[in-house]
């Protein structure tokens, strides 16, 4: 696997922030990425940076105006809330029956997860002039020989050594060893008042019964008579029938699942059939290459009406470089998943058309929600609720054969920002501290956000960033097609130094990456 390529950028200081319309107030670090591996994108947004396009880049979080803190749902306790159940019974009835529903939810936007990239200031992403020949390393005898040069001048063999890209099984991050919080809360009990004089129940009548109930004590007593037939020679106890209702009892009693919602059968005469693709970002795939066009006719009307962008703001070629360009290198391991590690598109077809797209990374330990585009037409349907729902299963789905991975990864959760604390709703979460960079359960980082706008989650004082700089001279370097330690660069350097821009960049991208990821140098 070749190693990751990037341009650090540096930081972006005073421009205008989407969240709080300040204009001068957001302050944050990018990098053009020429390429990169799964690996290395896990590991940086596990120290808060996100991609757009190929564009990385991580809010200067006790700066920036609108402080933006990672956040991820542990997916396999996920748990849905009555508004969820209310988006997957809309879609439900929707499909099956074709009812509609004009009723928006009012707990979370329509457009979900999607005003993180549109926030961050696009126009700065300016693209990299560098040739793709400069960023094709010479042989790996010819680095070698380059560490070489170190040796003999005096500096240690650790300073110059320069690890190779593991092509083998990802090792497993930091956070992975940190306790799942995960037991979900109980339901408050509910305390029914007394009923006035007068219009209380009538006593000499039976209790009124729910018609849910009274299906339920049906289906049960059905259970029970066909379980009683398969033992017609040895007729059941008291006891054993006993057992056998409580044991229907507590299944039938069990919270129904995103899944539960999902995977249903619809009937042969259903109005609409939804169906939901999974398309690699490569404009080698047949899939991609056929549905492009429709899906930038999509973006386009999305944006327009969504976000009032011009045409020209949202073209085909602006569509191309958002969402179809990623660093990301496509990538198979033996314990991965089927489809691969890497980008894609999520679309849902309605009756033969695309109506959403959600645009997703699939990494070694998660699924990370990139964007989300639909066509306003179909906004009853809480598309931007359902395909996080969806999102959710997906990566349930995809833990059965990569058991490492397990979290959805939602982009960035803004408290200062009423109208992005929607994410916190999707429970278990996590948010990430921003100076250690471990995970925090999000019910401990409220009160503490409440206070402050920017907060170190991890209260422990004595915790330090265990992934900090630790050994400049070890960040790679990639100079006249030549991959070297930054030891060595240094010394073959003209003019200026860059020490400065080098310590920031391997700061922000931590030890690991740094050695791991190759600083372009013209």
């Amino acid at each position: 696997m070749p190693a990751a390529v990037v341009e650090y950028k540096g930081w972006k200081e005073g421009y205008r922030c989407g969240y709080c319309a300040s204009e001068r107030g957001k302050v944050s670090a990018g990098m053009w990425a020429h390429s990169m591996t799964v690996q290395d994108y896990q590991d940086l947004i596990d120290r808060g940076w996100r991609r757009s396009g190929k564009y990385v880049y991580k809010p200067i979080m006790n700066q920036t105006c609108c402080p933006q803190y990672t956040i991820r749902c542990q997916a396999l306790c996920f748990q849905t809330s009555k508004s969820h159940k209310k988006v997957l019974k809309k879609m439900l009835k929707f499909i099956s029956k074709g009812d509609i529903s004009k009723v928006v939810s009012e707990e979370e936007p329509m457009d979900s997860h999607i005003e993180d990239v549109v926030a961050c200031d696009f126009a700065y992403k300016s693209e990299s002039h560098v040739s793709q020949s400069e960023l094709t390393p010479l042989s790996v005898d010819h680095t070698e020989r380059v560490e070489n040069e170190d040796k003999d001048t005096g500096v240690t063999k650790e300073e110059v050594n320069v690890q190779k890209v593991e092509s083998g099984s990802p090792q497993i991050c930091a956070d992975k060893d940190t306790p799942v919080p995960g037991e979900p809360s109980r339901p408050a009990k509910i305390v029914h008042a007394p009923p006035k004089p007068g219009k209380g129940a009538d006593l000499s009548k039976p209790p009124c019964r729910k018609a849910k109930d009274i299906r339920k004590e049906r289906k049960l007593q059905k259970l029970l008579q066909n379980q009683m037939c398969t033992f017609e020679d040895s007729p059941l106890q008291a006891g054993d029938q006993i057992f056998l209702l409580q044991n229907s009892k507590s299944k039938t009693n069990q919270p129904k699942t995103i899944e539960d919602f999902i995977f249903v059968s619809l009937p042969d005469d259903a109005p609409h059939k939804l169906e939901v693709r999974l398309v690699p970002v490569s404009f080698e795939d047949s899939q991609f290459k056929s549905s492009f066009n429709q899906s930038a006719t999509l973006f386009a009307k999305y944006q327009m009406a969504i976000h009032k962008d011009t045409p020209s703001d949202c073209g085909e070629n602006e569509f191309t470089r958002f969402l179809c360009d990623s660093p990301l290198e496509a990538e198979n391991a033996p314990n991965g998943p089927e489809c691969g590690y890497g980008s894609f598109h999520q679309q849902y077809w309605l009756d033969g058309k695309i109506i959403a797209v959600g645009v997703i990374d699939i990494l070694p330990y998660c699924v990370s929600s990139v964007y989300l585009y639909y066509d306003p037409d179909y906004s009853f349907l809480s598309l931007g609720v359902y395909s996080a729902l969806r999102e959710i299963a997906f990566t349930r789905q995809l833990h059965e054969k990569a058991p490492d991975l397990c979290f959805y990864y939602m982009g960035f959760y803004i408290h200062s920002c009423p109208k992005m604390r929607y994410k916190g709703q999707y429970r278990p979460s996590d948010l990430l501290c921003p100076e250690t960079y471990v995970w925090t359960p999000i019910e401990q980082c409220l009160p503490l956000l409440e206070h402050s706008k920017y907060c170190r989650f991890n209260q422990d004082v004595k915790a330090v960033d265990e992934g900090r700089i630790k050994e400049l001279g070890r960040v790679r370097v990639l100079h006249k097609r030549t991959v070297m330690p930054y030891s060595v660069y240094k010394k073959r350097r003209k003019g200026p130094s860059d020490e400065a821009s080098v310590q920031q960049y391997a700061s922000l991208v931590g030890q690991t990456c740094s050695e791991r990821m190759l600083l372009f140098r013209s």
